[in-house]
């Protein structure tokens, strides 16, 4: 029976031992040094960084502010690829949303307002990039892996939407901060951008539907976008759309060591400071207005002044590449000092360089200068153009009157940030003598806009990604060159594609997509339906 008995209880303990083990077994497979949830703080900062434009890359090529020379870098070829991708900042911000509402974010919070402001300025993108692109579906998890293609028109009218309500949402927090709760969600954290401050975010928030609504300038007539009456809404309601007073409300990525350097470093100088150039659409436009800008972006063309005997400070120094240059050619007279490259002093000296602006003051004041030159809305089209213009003077440390100190780099100085590798012109200026010029002084007519499309595009050198490109594809100001360096049939390109992974994944409405806008090809000049 001694036998029976340690036979009866044996599977018992061995049974109660297995249980033991299996339950420690899955408390051991638990991280604790990992959270479970992320909080909506963290992932507000994640995507701040994803949306983030930074200067030195092909857009700035496409706008042809700034170009190749030597092909291992690059070309200045209009031969678009896939357009921007932003969906998985798009799920992000959604998982946001979930996480500021999880935390104490009642309906209205600070990180539900600007997830719409996020959705339209990314969808918005991708369909000034692409034309139709996934939109209601998109999101939508395993159930949204075959997203159909929304058309661009429902597109912007959703953005529209979104930014109204955006605005709505940021201004009853600004008016009743203490009626919305208390908890994680309800406080914004991590903005690297705005330093959390929400009435700057709602100035950034109708900046961005005056961009938008001037992007939609072709579509006067649809009865449903109607942005001529938007744009004259939001003008004639500073209460319920404030706007941004100067450049301290810029939404703008700023440079910090050593975590977040400036794409040109004095590390990275010998390496890529000669393998591009000056554009002449930009610095072309610049010298014909005797603009002083040209003094401190760019530096005059060394050949001019130390074989052709011509002042540096002269701003026929400054010559810019003709973008349609074949890129051997342009190698070559870059190599004999030809061109002006981008200054030094500025851009390689330091590791921080200059912010990088998403939405800036002077592109603003180009804006509403543009939309009341239209015959939008009344009111002083000259006050906001020289508005910008100053605002832009400014952020290059060019004052309205007096004068400032050009550094111009000398040709095989051994330290890129040292000031005695730089020679030194100091220049004097007057805004109100330089702004009589007749190329420059407004006039309320079609010679006017393209004086304001002319100082939008200088103002947004370096700064805004694409769009000063989605200007040009809209109004054709300032005039871009092309030629056997561009490439594309001497073409400038009208879209990019999409994006190379919806060819499979997402076959039958990429097609479809394809069919309804372009004849059924994924092409690179063919117009979208907000160009026509």
């Amino acid at each position: 029976m001694k036998k029976i008995f340690k036979l009866g209880i044996l599977p018992l303990a061995l049974t109660l031992s297995v249980i033991g083990c299996k339950k420690s077994f899955d408390e051991l497979t638990i991280n604790h040094n990992v959270p479970t949830a992320v909080p909506a703080a963290l992932l507000f900062n994640g995507v701040l960084n994803d949306i983030s434009e930074m200067p030195d890359g092909s857009k700035e090529t496409y706008a042809q502010y700034y170009l190749n020379n030597y092909d291992y870098y690059g070309n200045n070829r209009y031969d678009f690829g896939g357009g921007d991708d932003y969906y998985t900042t798009l799920k992000n911000v959604v998982e946001m949303e979930k996480a500021a509402a999880a935390s104490g974010g009642q309906a209205i919070n600070p990180y539900e307002a600007l997830g719409k402001f996020f959705r339209a300025y990314l969808f918005g993108k991708m369909s000034l990039e692409m034309g139709d692109i996934p939109m209601t579906e998109a999101l939508n998890g395993l159930n949204g892996l075959q997203p159909k293609y929304d058309t661009q028109k429902a597109v912007m009218l959703q953005c529209l939407t979104w930014l109204d309500s955006a605005n709505d949402d940021l201004a009853q927090l600004i008016a009743k901060p203490n009626d919305f709760g208390t908890g994680e969600g309800t406080v914004l954290k991590n903005d690297i951008y705005l330093d959390n401050d929400i009435a700057k975010w709602q100035k950034v928030v109708n900046a961005f539907q005056v961009r938008l609504l001037l992007q939609l300038s072709r579509k006067t007539a649809d009865a449903d976008l109607k942005p001529a009456a938007r744009f004259a809404a939001i003008l004639a309601n500073p209460a319920k759309y404030p706007m941004m007073a100067g450049n301290d409300g810029n939404m703008q990525f700023t440079f910090v060591t050593p975590t977040n350097y400036y794409p040109m470093t004095p590390s990275n100088f010998g390496q890529s400071g000669s393998r591009k150039n000056m554009s002449a659409t930009y610095v072309g436009l610049l010298t014909g207005l005797q603009d002083p800008r040209v003094f401190v972006t760019a530096e005059p063309a060394r050949d001019l002044v130390d074989n052709g005997g011509q002042s540096a400070a002269a701003f026929n120094s400054f010559v810019g590449a003709d973008a349609g240059l074949d890129l051997g050619v342009m190698y070559n007279n870059a190599g004999l000092q030809k061109y002006s490259f981008i200054n030094r002093k500025r851009y390689y000296s330091t590791f921080v360089g200059e912010p990088s602006v998403q939405i800036g003051y002077p592109e603003l004041m180009f804006n509403i200068a543009e939309g009341i030159n239209r015959g939008w809305a009344t009111g002083d089209a000259e006050t906001y153009y020289q508005n910008g213009i100053k605002a832009s003077m400014a952020s290059y440390g060019i004052p309205e009157t007096g004068g400032f100190t050009a550094y111009f780099y000398r040709p095989g100085s051994d330290d890129v940030k040292a000031d005695k590798n730089y020679d030194k012109f100091n220049i004097t200026f007057n805004f109100n003598t330089w702004y009589n010029q007749a190329t420059v002084k407004y006039t309320a007519d079609a010679d006017g806009l393209k004086k304001i499309l002319q100082q939008r595009y200088i103002a947004l050198f370096r700064h805004s990604g694409l769009e000063s490109y989605f200007d040009y594809r809209r109004t054709g100001v300032p005039t871009f060159t092309i030629g056997s360096g561009t490439g594309n049939g001497g073409r400038i390109a009208q879209r990019f594609q999409y994006p190379s992974a919806e060819r499979n994944a997402n076959a039958t409405n990429y097609q479809a997509a394809l069919d309804a806008q372009y004849g059924g090809n994924d092409d690179i000049n063919g117009v979208m339906w907000i160009l026509k």
